[in-house]
């Protein structure tokens, strides 16, 4: 598993923690967009989606270019990826800790069964 600073980490598990947000990066993901035109979508103001842009900014998840007055905003993926790389880790991690506790139990129950 390669190695991930824990304040990346945290960003991005912040940054995707808030349901406007996921939503943000669900529709950048379909293709890049203008800020007004993400923002126009959800039921709060111009200023309030900016701010969770700049939490995904922060995190690295979205990337924004300026062209003029218009700002266009398109998904950064890969952030995402190793926050998906992290979770894999701990949960093969957890996956054979949970077989290794069923064979535990099951040669237990056969080991009663036969005594």
């Amino acid at each position: 598993m390669g190695e991930y600073p824990a304040a990346t980490l945290d960003r991005v598990f912040s940054a995707v923690s808030d349901p406007t947000r996921r939503a943000i990066l669900a529709r950048l993901a379909e293709s890049d967009a203008r800020v007004t035109d993400v923002a126009s979508v959800f039921p709060i103001s111009l200023n309030s989606t900016s701010k969770h842009i700049r939490v995904l900014e922060r995190a690295g998840l979205v990337r924004r270019k300026v062209r003029g007055r218009e700002h266009i905003l398109s998904l950064e993926p890969s952030p995402l990826s190793d926050a998906a790389e992290w979770i894999e880790h701990y949960r093969k991690f957890w996956s054979d800790q949970l077989a290794s506790l069923d064979a535990f139990v099951t040669r237990r129950g056969n080991a009663e069964t036969a005594s």
